[in-house]
């Protein structure tokens, strides 16, 4: 706020006083009109209007400098928050009493933000626990789901399968939402292969690829990016998962790598449904299926895409989308160089 703009509330706000200062100069000449044996005399008057008004600028002046320090203490600049030093150094009793206010408003804003940290840290451990607790019986259903293989017909034991590896998914998708927040302390940038990454992956997806019969092809040399493994994986992982998810039978799915002097690029295209041009702009929304994820066979949780482009984010990959309605829909990952960084800037 400009110091015209803080004269001008604070007149704005004295319109009482102006009242009552004009009240008072009429009666002051009323009550010499009124007294007998007194002529009325207009210089006398005007000089009575001069006097009380040059009081009136000097109240006026005097009041605004007093009171524009602790305006200013109270203003937040940009970038600041009024809720994290307490106020000091009242000089009146009003200052006072709205120091005293916001003091206590202080007070419980960070009673109420250590109160939601908290439980936050305890909700965060709580998941983090129960993912490794169900991690457990998972393990053990995959062991006896193996024990019978022979046992069950092939279709079956690949549909118990896919459902253990969609369970699985789930439960690593809710260990890494839960981890967001503290993804700072749980990486390690360096220099990977990114078919190093991509193989595992596609590996991991061997059975729904043979469910639906899909072909998938790596085109474009392997190169090297600076990154985390860990993030990376689960990242392609969830694109991966998605493409296969809305790519009917016989689909094909195309990894290519690609170079330039900006930096490493990591395409995934599908030959699956598209995605609708309505739905484009919030597809990295969290919680959001959009028309696709509605449909009973796909079980969309509105995390995988959401999870994608918030961990790329924090790698400093960016992460975008196209699509075609009935062509299918291409993932882009951009591995930027050091120098694009500069350049940009």
């Amino acid at each position: 706020m400009t110091k015209w703009r803080v004269l001008r509330s604070f007149l704005k706000d004295r319109w009482l006083l102006f009242i009552g200062w004009l009240v008072f100069f009429v009666l002051t000449v009323l009550v010499f009109w009124l007294t007998p044996h007194s002529p009325m005399d207009w210089g006398t008057v005007g000089y009575l209007f001069l006097m009380q008004s040059v009081l009136m600028v000097f109240f006026l002046a005097v009041s605004y400098l007093s009171k524009r320090r602790f305006w200013q203490k109270i203003t937040p600049k940009p970038g600041d928050s009024l809720l994290q030093n307490y106020l000091q150094g009242a000089r009146s009793a009003e200052e006072e009493r709205i120091e005293s206010y916001i003091n206590q408003l202080i007070r419980e804003h960070q009673e109420l933000m250590q109160q939601v940290v908290s439980n936050q840290e305890e909700q965060k451990e709580y998941i983090d626990s129960w993912v490794h607790e169900i991690k457990v019986p998972l393990a053990a259903s995959r062991l006896l789901l193996h024990s019978i293989e022979f046992d069950i017909p092939d279709e079956k034991f690949i549909l118990l399968e896919n459902e253990l590896n969609r369970m699985n998914e789930y439960v690593e998708q809710v260990l890494y939402v839960a981890r967001l927040d503290s993804f700072s302390k749980d990486y390690l940038v360096q220099e990977i292969s990114l078919k190093a990454v991509i193989q595992p992956v596609l590996r991991s997806q061997a059975n729904y690829f043979i469910q639906k019969n899909l072909h998938y092809a790596v085109e474009g040399e392997d190169q090297q990016v600076l990154t985390d493994e860990k993030w990376l994986g689960f990242i392609f992982r969830q694109l991966v998962s998605n493409a296969v998810k809305y790519t009917p039978q016989n689909g094909q799915l195309t990894i290519r790598i690609e170079k330039d002097a900006q930096g490493t690029y990591l395409h995934l295209q599908d030959s699956g449904i598209g995605i609708p041009k309505e739905d484009m702009r919030r597809i990295f929304d969290k919680g959001f299926t959009g028309e696709n994820g509605r449909q009973t066979d796909t079980h969309s949780t509105g995390l995988g895409l959401f999870l994608a482009k918030s961990l790329a984010k924090e790698l400093g990959i960016e992460l975008t989308a196209s699509s075609t309605v009935g062509k299918g829909t291409t993932m882009t990952l951009f591995f930027p160089l050091l120098s694009y960084y500069e350049e940009k800037r």
